[in-house]
């Protein structure tokens, strides 16, 4: 079995870029569905939200039962019912059409999804040791991110020379060619000790341990997740599309809107393994950590509002970029603000609730951008998210208000 002569490093790369290669159809969607909705055989606007957002939904009651699934079978199995789930997912967003085929097909997505990241942690997991369990972590989750790169990226780009059904069908194959690899790349044995750990962390969920600051620091997870990933994910597409009036031109190609918004979003996702590090240090050495998150969320609130309100491009993309840099730090004080947390609480429920929170806060983003749509513009979606910031960041400054009081009686 190729698999067992592996080294460490060699088996996270091979289940990253198996999961990297499953992604390429979700991130294209968020792309192209935002614009060519109608080509999909949707009737109206709102159908987008429920569509980019029903799989992280189906994620929520599903992960505890993958969890259970890994107790008693094979990483391998899940990973290779996950490929193929993915596959026809994606497949069936160039061939299907209309709301109720798509829909079925985003869930199965949800559920494909729930096998390959439960199985890729789990693979770490059994790959990894004490002295090296953070650097494969940390390889794998940068290595999977090339597939949301490339997703947008291409899928931007390509969809305007080529045709919808071509892009996805491609991205497909690339999924159904891993198939034969799995039985060759992922081990056969079971991994019940860490496959326990994984599914144990997900069932009783006792409440109880959550003090007003741990409930803050999960208000904050669900917005950082509805902000980040779920409005700008879901509205970049349309946002872009409403200023992009002249179009531009690369080696007398022009630059198509879906081409523009992949390329911002791709953007982002290259200069993360660089930039979330130095972030990440400056948290670290900052002792008034809490105090921290004002600072991405100050400059989110801020950029939000203008993004309802510019309507020129080129200072659009000048504020989406300062955008892009303030939730690269969101992100990275949110997720340091709930590992600290779970360092003085229970770290296992801790650390699910965050997982549980940001994914509920991405699913509910598009869900709601794309109801206000339906009845408002796209400038009233950026003017509530930024109100809803607004709120987080004045319960912080309360918080921090009470933490000094009984310092100054001191």
């Amino acid at each position: 079995m190729i698999f067992e002569k592996m080294n460490s490093r060699s088996k996270v790369v091979a289940i990253a870029l198996i999961t990297a290669v499953t992604v390429l159809g979700d991130s294209m969607l968020f792309i192209v569905l935002p614009l060519y909705w109608q080509d999909f055989g949707l009737t109206e606007v709102w159908q987008v939200g429920v569509l980019l957002a029903i799989n992280r939904f189906v994620r929520l009651p599903i992960t505890p039962l993958v969890g259970l699934f890994y107790k008693k079978y094979d990483v391998r199995v899940g990973i290779l019912l996950a490929v193929l789930l993915a596959g026809l997912s994606t497949l069936s967003y160039g061939l299907a059409n209309g709301f109720i085929v798509l829909l079925i097909m985003r869930m199965c997505w949800g559920i494909a999804w729930s096998f390959i990241r439960l199985g890729g942690m789990l693979t770490v997991v059994s790959s990894s040791e004490d002295h090296n369990r953070g650097k494969l972590m940390g390889l794998y989750n940068g290595l999977w991110g090339l597939g949301g790169l490339t997703g947008m990226l291409a899928g931007g780009f390509f969809i305007d020379i080529f045709s919808i059904t071509a892009v996805t069908t491609v991205f497909a194959i690339g999924s159904f060619l891993l198939l034969p690899f799995i039985y060759l790349l992922i081990p056969k044995t079971e991994e019940k000790k860490a496959a326990q750990e994984a599914a144990n962390k997900f069932k009783n969920l006792d409440l109880s341990f959550l003090t007003p600051y741990t409930r803050l620091v999960i208000a904050t997870s669900a917005t950082m997740g509805f902000i980040v990933l779920g409005i700008f994910a879901s509205s970049l597409s349309t946002l872009i599309g409403q200023s992009y009036d002249e179009q531009w031109t690369l080696f007398g190609t022009i630059i198509s809107i879906t081409a523009l918004a992949g390329a911002i979003q791709a953007f982002r996702w290259s200069w993360e393994p660089f930039i979330a590090p130095l972030f990440g240090r400056m948290v670290d050495r900052t002792k008034n950590k809490h105090g921290l998150i004002l600072i991405p969320l100050s400059f989110s609130i801020i950029t939000f509002w203008l993004l309802g309100y510019v309507d020129i491009i080129v200072p659009l993309l000048i504020v989406i970029f300062v955008f892009q840099i303030a939730s690269t730090m969101f992100v990275t004080v949110t997720d340091t603000l709930a590992a600290g947390a779970a360092a003085k609480t229970d770290s296992v429920k801790m650390m699910t609730l965050h997982t549980i929170m940001v994914d509920l806060g991405a699913a509910f983003g598009p869900l709601l951008s794309f109801f206000i749509l339906f009845w408002f513009d796209l400038n009233m979606v950026f003017y509530v998210s930024s109100m809803i910031m607004t709120v987080l960041a004045v319960a912080w400054l309360i918080y921090g208000i009470k933490q000094k009081k009984p310092m100054s009686r001191a």
